[in-house]
């Protein structure tokens, strides 16, 4: 890569660092939430899922965003609107308006993924898009070393608000600095916005994430208060799915997965996220409710993990261009599995907190093999007009999954401290969270009981994910069709963004082909 494509991706760290910043604080933020506004941990579990839902609603516009008004504008703007949400999520006075200035938050953040994604694909070759994603896979390493501890810190000595209000001044540095950083672009309108489709999917997954996460407190997933938003939501995706293989512009270009790679691709990057990410809330919840322990060690403990995944993904990202995508996101996955399950065998009322954070760990080096690597190997084959497209449905599907499996994780871990630990009452893990130590002490196996089981919960969904991943590339795959561009030709800082439009705007046109 040149010295203008290793700037810009350094710079485009520096919005992926405010998104892992934000998802890792409220990690540790959770139970401590519930003792604020005196909320059960499936509607503090919605402050996590609001935002990721906000993510996905505006994520599928991105390929029209780009076209209609430019990379560097939208990346901008998303910037400035996730910093302001930011500043109202800390103004918060209840649970109601924090998870709706989450929304506004999301609604920034949304962008700033597959818009960031396609300005740094744009700006290297095929065989190249391995090393840029090692660059924009650094907020990985930084952020969950800083969120975690930061977040505890901030929560033991200052106020909730400051896990918030923290994002402030690294959003206005980022936009100042991106003024000068990122390519000057040329908004090309062409295609119109797909409303219909926006007005199906948006509500079809957010009723489905709904059902999901008042599962654990509405009588099980047969019940009608379940079942009804989840049946009406997947009937919305059907009917956007249907739709989108008929219409010339549709809000998500589905023949992307007939790329070889994308739909193995998008499978396993849902399943992992899902399994992964859904159990960020179950550490905090052994070390905080289980333990009766601080935020600040709630995070302390997720170090060795964040930095075995950081450290990870930087060697992965760069060898899937060079061995087998398959072999280097099995092996990935397959180590996530080893420590998840290594953590549920040894997970009991009083387990050794170092062994928890080695065995952390391993999943840690796992996730770094996975992810991002699986994100690179999917785009490869992805042509330059593609790549908005690839991008915003490869985002969709993950943060899609990322709400789910949050949603999923509370409500389980919700409906189990239930089952085992009948004796604290339909507050449940409200009431866990305000036991006094002699009255924890009678109530830590059975809570702790509850959280392994949700834990092996989440390895189902990383098996699952393992089963996907054998249906990416055996090899190193070939540069993608149609992307034949000198390198000369690939956007410089500083420099009219020619391909990066033309990217947006291709991006937008009619399939050539159905996805099946």
């Amino acid at each position: 890569m040149d010295r203008a494509a290793y700037r810009l991706g350094w710079y485009l760290t520096l919005g992926g660092l405010l998104a892992v910043i934000d998802t890792t604080v409220m990690v540790v933020a959770a139970p401590r939430l519930t003792e604020e506004f005196d909320a059960d941990l499936p509607t503090i579990g919605w402050v996590t899922s609001a935002y990721a839902l906000a993510l996905v609603a505006v994520m599928p516009t991105a390929a029209w965003v780009i076209g209609r008004f430019g990379a560097r504008p939208a990346y901008l703007a998303a910037l400035a609107l996730f910093t302001a949400g930011s500043l109202l999520a800390g103004c918060a006075w209840g649970v109601g308006p924090l998870i709706a200035f989450r929304v506004v938050q999301g609604l920034g953040g949304g962008l700033l993924n597959p818009v960031g994604m396609a300005i740094a694909l744009a700006a290297v070759p095929p065989d190249r898009r391995g090393r840029m994603m090692s660059l924009a896979g650094l907020p990985v390493l930084i952020g969950p070393l800083v969120g975690p501890i930061l977040g505890g810190t901030l929560l033991d000595h200052a106020s909730w608000r400051w896990i918030f209000w923290i994002n402030v001044p690294i959003g206005v540095a980022a936009v100042l600095l991106g003024r000068w950083v990122l390519p000057v672009t040329d908004p090309r309108p062409g295609a119109r916005l797909d409303v219909p489709g926006l007005l199906l999917l948006c509500p079809g997954l957010t009723l489905a994430v709904y059902g999901l996460s008042v599962t654990g407190d509405r009588g099980g997933l047969l019940s009608a208060p379940v079942l009804v938003p989840l049946l009406a939501g997947a009937a919305l995706v059907v009917v956007f799915v249907r739709r989108a293989g008929r219409v010339p512009h549709p809000l998500l270009r589905l023949s992307v997965l007939g790329t070889p790679g994308m739909a193995a691709g998008a499978a396993t990057v849902g399943l992992f996220a899902a399994g992964y990410f859904g159990s960020f809330l179950i550490a905090p919840a052994y070390v905080q409710i289980v333990r009766g322990d601080s935020a600040t060690l709630a995070g302390t403990i997720g170090i060795p993990q964040a930095l075995a995944t950081g450290l990870m993904l930087q060697v992965a990202t760069r060898l899937v261009d060079r061995a087998s995508p398959r072999l280097v996101v099995g092996l990935g996955i397959a180590t996530a599995l080893a420590g998840t399950v290594a953590r549920v065998a040894v997970l009991d009322a009083d387990t050794s907190y170092p062994l928890l954070a080695a065995l952390g760990a391993v999943t840690g080096l796992g996730t770094g093999a996975t992810l991002m690597p699986t994100m690179a190997a999917a785009s490869r084959r992805l042509s330059r007009g593609d790549i908005p497209s690839g991008t915003a449905l490869l985002t969709t599907v993950s943060n899609t999954a990322v709400a789910a499996g949050t949603a999923l994780i509370a409500a389980l871990l919700a409906w189990l401290v239930g089952r085992f630990a009948p004796g604290l009452g339909e507050d449940g893990i409200v009431a866990a969270a305000r036991l006094a130590p002699a009255d924890r002490t009678a109530y830590a196996a059975d809570l702790a009981r509850a959280v392994q089981l949700t834990l092996a919960a989440s390895g189902v969904l990383l098996a699952l994910a393992w089963l996907t991943s054998r249906r990416l590339p055996a090899d190193r795959s070939t540069p993608a069709t149609g992307d034949t561009g000198p390198a000369e030709a690939r956007p410089r800082a500083g420099q009219a963004d020619s391909v990066g439009t033309a990217a947006a705007t291709e991006g937008c046109q009619p399939p050539a082909v159905t996805a099946q």
